[in-house]
Parts: structure tokens; sequence; C-alpha cells
């Protein structure tokens, strides 16, 4: 086990809190804050210590994790006033496991270096089922030495760790995911739109899909909720459509075409115009709902 046992936790949300849970079931003492108190507040009925903020997590602690939003909420509460750095131990390590720009991370990495602290990123996917059975994939980026001291803390949180190479790297990994995530949820929809437009048994359709050469995550987990027009989140429409622009940008930057990456994130401002941005990335689905003029949620047998 690693020497690590005092940790700090920054964003207490649909994916921290249940990570949260985990290392204090693995037996970690945790330090928490998040902008919403009673967030703090419903930890600490399981042993968690609330603190008023970043730099008080990080006087407390050896490990700082951070899930938050986006680039700009992870760089203040890093670096900001009453930031991790204002009370950062000498050695600690600084680990954002939120999905930012890969430019964002090395910046930080870079902020961090000066202060003595390591700073990895370390962007998850799973979805909040994954962050509470902690079976999350985790692409880290960041010194192979800070990666290897945070590693059995990692295994607590996710069962696929892999160390992608130097900082930046584990957020330029989660974009690609994102990427064939989404794509892969576009594809999910055409084809159930197609299966009921023809008329076809949809739980027998999902059956003989998910168990061939077009079955998926996306398929076994979130097929059954469209059915059932379940759209609410395990990870919402709004931050899926945050990593498009982040991934868009990137292959902006390297002068890359993603013309299919490009067609989901119109499609998903189609949805948010809609008044769906904090559903569940599935509602996609309501967007070929509308071009195609048919229901398609909501079709699952009782």
């Amino acid at each position: 086990m690693t020497n690590v046992k005092q940790i700090g936790f920054i964003g207490l949300g649909i994916m921290g809190k249940p990570m949260v849970r985990n290392l204090l079931k693995a037996g970690y003492a945790v330090t928490v804050h998040d902008s919403r108190e009673d967030a703090s507040n419903e930890l600490a009925a399981d042993s968690a210590v609330p603190a008023g903020s970043p730099c008080e997590v990080a006087r407390r602690s050896e490990l700082v994790i951070t899930m938050l939003p986006d680039s700009p909420q992870v760089s203040q509460v890093v670096a900001g006033k009453d930031g991790i750095l204002e009370g950062a131990q000498k050695e600690a390590t600084v680990m954002d496991m939120s999905t930012i720009a890969p430019a964002t991370a090395r910046e930080l990495a870079d902020l961090c270096r000066p202060k003595g602290v390591d700073f990895l990123d370390a962007p998850v996917s799973g979805g909040e089922s994954g962050a509470i059975a902690a079976t999350l994939s985790i692409m880290v980026g960041g010194k192979a030495e800070a990666f290897d001291k945070c590693l059995p803390i990692l295994r607590t949180l996710g069962k696929n760790v892999v160390h992608m190479g130097a900082s930046g790297a584990g957020q330029s990994a989660k974009l690609c995911n994102q990427v064939i995530a989404s794509l892969n949820l576009l594809a999910m929809s055409e084809g159930l739109m197609l299966a009921t437009k023809s008329g076809l048994e949809m739980e027998k359709l999902l059956s003989v899909v998910s168990a061939g050469a077009a079955g998926s995550w996306m398929l076994s987990n979130l097929g059954p909720k469209i059915l059932q027009g379940d759209l609410e989140p395990g990870f919402k429409v709004r931050l899926l459509q945050k990593d498009l622009r982040l991934a868009l940008a990137a292959a902006e930057d390297l002068k890359l075409p993603l013309p299919g990456a490009a067609l989901v994130h119109q499609l998903y401002r189609s949805v948010e115009a809609a008044g769906k941005g904090e559903k569940g990335m599935q509602a996609l689905v309501t967007a070929i709902e509308t071009l195609s003029g048919s229901s398609l949620t909501g079709t699952r047998s009782a």
C-alpha cells in the first residue's frame, strides 16, 4: 500500500462523491471540499472531514484530488487565491481527475514544479456507475515516480489504470475516449431508430446485437435506458459537449479533420437547445427522434 494516508478531495458531484466513499472504505483519511456545503456535510456522515477551502484541504493532505467541471475551475482551485498551491505540503501530489484541456494540465504541472509539488492529470471513463463500483478506466499523465506513488490509490478508484506518458497525455487520451464514445452513441441511436421504424421487437434487437460485433458498453448500458425513457444522467450532455469542444480544439491545433465528432457536437447542440443539457448523454437519441419525426424513448415493453 502507498505511504500516502491523508487524501484531499475537491469536487463532490456525480463522480466525486462515490469516489470519496470508495477511498473511505479502503481506510484512507479524506478531507473534502465543494462549493456546495451540503455535499461536504453529506460525506461527513461517512467520516470524511469537511474543509472550508482548497488551501485548507491541501494543508491537511499528502495527495489532493480534484474532480471539477472544466479547465477554468481546475486552474482556479489549484493556482488561484486560497487554492491548493497556497497550502500544499512540500513533496505533495496534486492529481486532477477532471477532463480539461491537455495544455492546461501541462501549465498546472509547470506551476506545481517550483513548489516541490507533483502534478498528475488522471481523467476517468466509466460514468457514475463506474465511480460507484470502482471500475473506472483511468488515463494518467505526469512523472512516472508520482504515478507509482499514487498507483494503489488509483487502483482503489478504478479497474484499468494506465500511465499514458508525460503531463497532458492523460487528458489527450481522455479526449480520444470521448470522441469514440460520442460517435458510438450516435451509431446506437441511429441503429435503434432503424429497428423501431422497421417494426422489430426492441428487447430482442438489443439482446442479439449486444452479443455480436456491434456490441458495446453504450449499447449494453444505455440502450435499455433509452427504451425505458430514462434520460437521467450518469454523465451530462453539458459536460460531454465541453469534452467535444476540447477535442475539436485539439484537432484544430493538429490540423486534423474530425468530421464525425463535429457532427455529433452539432447534434448535441440541438439537444441543449431543447433544454436537455442536464440530461444524460443518451439524450442524443432525442435529436434523432426530432429528425425522424418518430419516438424511440420509452418503447420497451412493460
